[in-house]
């Protein structure tokens, strides 16, 4: 098969299932992996696909304006998160006042979480929950619950995040834009997150692979208003914005 071939079968693939694997690649072209991974970087560098760890993603041309409820997102890419949770959990140190975004991600943090000299201030139902079951000094912001991702959001929310300045904050996104930064689909959960940055000292966004090159309706942040804790940083744009900072096996910490 030629090589115009292949990317054309390539980029039929991800038309249809929006992302794929090298190995689904392998065997459906009848390939070596070495030949897939260079088709990938050359359609990645011709600005056709997303190549990340494992094979590729669709580019996202389209604006969303929609996101996932809670317990699909549980399901979708349930390693990368872990090790970005437990990764983001062991920067929380002894009297850190923490300010916890609701989240899948941000959730799973709590499992790792070991620092009982701390405080906690969450907008998460959820979590706020688990905190509490771990014997965490936990604070819960007011608001109104917003049912698809259990966030407490609102013109309350955000009064309530006023009082408070935070030592460091953990917060999800549902992007990450080089053009629009970290994106929402919610107006009004886009203030929340906006408000509790503005009231952080450091700010993490705990992001896994598949939330780059996603844009959704609203901006919440600039990239450099935070450091972006993921497993894999692909993305040689990213790369040129940003600096690595910590580095370990299967972790990447990467600040813009």
């Amino acid at each position: 098969m030629l090589t115009e071939e292949r990317h054309a079968a390539i980029l039929k693939m991800l038309e249809e299932k929006k992302a794929v694997s090298v190995i689904e690649l392998t065997e459906l072209l009848h390939t070596s992996e070495s030949t897939i991974r260079r088709d990938l970087t050359m359609l990645h560098r011709m600005g056709r696909l997303n190549k990340v760890h494992g094979g590729a993603t669709a580019i996202s041309g389209i604006l969303k304006v929609t996101e996932d409820e809670t317990a699909v997102k549980h399901s979708l890419h349930v390693e990368d998160k872990h090790s970005i949770a437990q990764y983001a959990a062991s920067l929380v140190n002894k009297n850190d006042f923490v300010f916890l975004d609701a989240g899948t991600t941000t959730e799973l943090m709590i499992d790792y979480l070991t620092e009982q000299n701390a405080v906690y201030v969450t907008n998460g139902i959820v979590h706020a929950r688990k905190l509490a079951q771990k014997g965490m000094k936990t604070h819960v912001i007011a608001g109104t619950i917003k049912a698809v991702t259990e966030a407490i959001i609102g013109t309350e929310a955000v009064h309530s995040l006023q009082r408070f300045r935070f030592s460091v904050g953990f917060f999800g996104t549902n992007g990450v834009s080089l053009q629009a930064g970290y994106t929402t689909p919610d107006i009004d959960e886009a203030r929340v997150k906006t408000e509790a940055m503005l009231h952080s000292n450091r700010c993490f966004v705990l992001a896994d692979a598949s939330k780059f090159n996603q844009l959704f309706s609203v901006t919440f942040a600039e990239l450099s208003s935070a450091e972006i804790i993921t497993t894999t940083l692909s993305e040689k744009q990213f790369g040129t914005r940003t600096k690595v900072i910590e580095t370990i096996p299967g972790k990447e910490t990467i600040s813009t």
